[in-house]
């Protein structure tokens, strides 16, 4: 009898292995083959969902964007519920952030993309989504915090993500420099110097 295979396990490992290699190799260097020998799959598999490696990479972005979206929906409910605002933005920011192995990955792919669009048209659309989307979080952060007149927000939500991306690029070329605790002292920081207490205006 067949063996069975759940799709969307096997996609999610076809998925962590193109991250693999992309943390290895770069975006260029994520062939179907390299990707396939990375997931222990033969390569007739990670054809089956996706016919060239250029199909692939825009795929693995794209799942690059749901995981972190998914992750930040949760945060999302929790200020819903009420949930202390300082805390669950800090952790939100978190998510964007090398602070673990595995959000490190995601970090470096992030990056490996954005770069990669630059002489790679195939990859702008995607880099351009990674771009507005963290621009479009900071930007929500701060119109429901009340934390600066709603003039500001456009400068201060655009101020508030270079220093996000800043932090993702350091931390990622340069993680002994800058570990987790300081790069979250410095999200802190920030967030007091929009309004003491953060709190205000609930």
């Amino acid at each position: 009898m067949p063996k069975l295979v759940d799709p969307d396990r096997r996609r999610r490992q076809v998925f962590d292995a193109v991250f693999a290699v992309i943390e290895e190799r770069g975006v260029h260097g994520a062939s179907l083959r390299r990707v396939a020998d990375a997931a222990g799959l033969a390569i007739g598999s990670v054809r089956h969902y996706f016919d060239s490696a250029e199909a692939m990479l825009r795929a693995a972005a794209e799942e690059v964007i749901e995981r972190v979206t998914a992750r930040l929906e949760a945060h999302r409910t929790e200020l819903d519920e009420g949930a202390d605002r300082t805390a669950v933005i800090e952790r939100m920011i978190d998510e964007l952030l090398p602070l673990d192995p595995h959000n490190a990955r995601e970090t470096t792919v992030w990056l490996e993309f954005a770069m990669a669009a630059r002489t790679t048209p195939a990859f702008r659309a995607t880099a351009e989504r990674l771009h507005t989307g963290v621009r479009t979080l900071t930007g929500t952060f701060l119109r429901r915090s009340g934390l600066v007149l709603a003039e500001d927000v456009d400068v201060e939500a655009e101020r508030f993500a270079a220093l996000v991306d800043g932090l993702g690029l350091a931390g990622t070329l340069h993680p002994e420099a800058l570990p987790p605790d300081l790069a979250r002292a410095v999200v802190r920081r920030h967030l007091r110097s929009l309004g003491d207490p953060l709190t205000q205006g609930r």
